[in-house]
């Protein structure tokens, strides 16, 4: 077990606007960080869970029930629960955990999930990861806190765009590789600037409202149109730059 100070808020600072591990956050106490990743643990019933712990770090293991103790960690402010064996059972409990109710950032990407997990607990989330589940629909998102500032929904199955209206204060939103064929409810996401929405099957685009978008993946879907231009050749990348000039990604494509 990995246990380390987490860093100083003058230290260096995570790439791209997201915080490296063990790194301070705004509003985040200082505290323990545990990193058990790839420790293959079946439970946490053998490891020593400080109390005043502000990040845990349970990624690849082979955990399928929340340990009861995190409940008790009033300081966690970092939870990540990636590459494990929780289906929508196992994170229920997570609902009602009111000592935890500060935390800023949930993974819970590559479990078992079939739905989006209640979270509305959380009242300062600024990171929610459940990429890579069995996920079907985004119903329950708009539980999710409008402080809410990285969605990471891609490697599904949704099928529509839906409950996102009310996350104004989202930058980045991940949906690639899903069954998407409308993009669609995205008009009110003002402060938007990476979208990512490759490998689905949308044929027309519209991007209204999307002012700061910056950075934008459209690639393998069926595109024909965007917002009235004709992308069937499709120079849809070109479109792009007209509309948005201070651009610096579309798909793999870095400009400077």
């Amino acid at each position: 077990m990995e246990e380390r100070r987490c860093l100083d808020g003058d230290e260096t600072p995570g790439i791209g606007g997201c915080t490296a591990a063990g790194e301070e956050v705004e509003g985040e106490p200082q505290g323990r960080c545990v990193d058990l990743t790839s420790f293959q643990l079946h439970d946490l019933r053998e490891v020593e869970i400080p109390d005043d712990l502000v990040e845990l770090d349970l990624t690849a293991n082979r955990l399928s029930e929340l340990d009861p103790r995190i409940r008790r960690l009033p300081q966690l402010r970092k939870l990540s629960l990636r590459q494990n064996l929780f289906d929508d059972k196992g994170v229920e409990p997570i609902s009602q955990w009111k000592a935890i109710a500060g935390l800023l950032e949930l993974v819970l990407r590559d479990n078992k999930l079939r739905n989006i997990p209640d979270v509305s607990i959380f009242k300062s989330l600024l990171i929610f990861d459940v990429s890579f589940n069995e996920i079907s629909s985004l119903h329950g998102l708009s539980k999710v806190s409008d402080t809410l500032k990285e969605l990471y929904v891609s490697k599904n199955e949704v099928n529509k765009i839906e409950e996102l209206e009310h996350l104004h204060s989202l930058q980045i939103l991940e949906l690639g590789s899903n069954r998407l064929r409308v993009m669609e409810n995205l008009q009110t996401l003002t402060n938007l600037q990476e979208l990512w929405l490759g490998q689905n099957r949308i044929r027309m685009v519209n991007l209204c409202g999307l002012k700061c978008i910056r950075k934008i993946s459209l690639q393998s879907n069926r595109l024909t149109s965007m917002i009235g231009f004709q992308a069937s050749s499709p120079d849809y990348p070109a479109t792009l730059r007209q509309i948005f000039p201070n651009i610096q990604q579309i798909d793999s494509d870095i400009f400077m």
